[in-house]
């Protein structure tokens, strides 16, 4: 199947390794220091209209602790061919996907059945071209969406988000304490601004 140039466009802006460090230094109080990686994943998890990337983040100062393992699956909306869609998937056993942001090898052995949906973790994207060959991709939960998941044996709420272009990546990601609403953790002032420190583009099966 031939994947779309939006599809393309959202996940070379998508792979590399980010880092926020100039607004970690502006603003200490809010903001950690922070190393992210979304790196594609080499194995075939999805049928061929998706590309699947693995992300992880680790605090700066811990490089060899990363944690948030997940899998970002990218694929056109079924029946909207023009429009797209993040799904995230949680890996069974996160510990063992641990460091696999900076070891591409280890990502060859990712399963399917090393992975599981999450309900309610479903980014709607929308893109807004910029130049000619350029867009800014934003991506959200639907308004209605409660995407959760078990953690440590307890419920945990997430609010998922995100903007791209191709000189930045902005995350929303928070968690929400489910009986108020508020933010617990993440994104709670505002998004973490990241700029790409190494690409990793050339590794999407494409």
């Amino acid at each position: 199947m031939t994947l779309s140039p939006e599809l393309l466009a959202l996940a070379r802006y998508l792979a590399g390794e980010f880092s926020n460090q100039a607004q970690a230094l502006a603003e200490p109080v809010w903001y950690v220091h922070l190393r992210l990686w979304q790196r594609p994943v080499p194995a075939p998890l999805f049928p061929e209209d998706s590309i699947a990337l693995f992300a992880e983040q680790a605090n700066a100062l811990n490089l060899d602790q990363p944690y948030r393992q997940r899998i970002l699956r990218l694929q056109p909306i079924p029946d909207q061919p023009s429009g797209l869609q993040v799904e995230y998937y949680a890996l069974k056993e996160p510990a063992a996907w641990r460091g696999a942001g900076r070891n591409r090898a280890l990502l060859g052995q990712l399963t399917p059945a090393q992975i599981e949906f999450l309900p309610g973790c479903t980014l709607s994207v929308t893109a807004q071209p910029l130049t000619p060959d350029s867009s800014h991709f934003s991506a959200f939960l639907p308004p209605c969406a409660r995407c959760s998941f078990t953690y440590q044996g307890e419920i945990r709420q997430v609010s998922l988000g995100f903007e791209a272009t191709p000189a930045q990546f902005l995350s929303y990601d928070k968690g929400i304490d489910p009986a108020t609403g508020n933010g617990l953790w993440g994104a709670v002032k505002g998004p973490f601004q990241f700029t790409k420190c190494q690409d990793f583009s050339a590794e999407l099966p494409v």
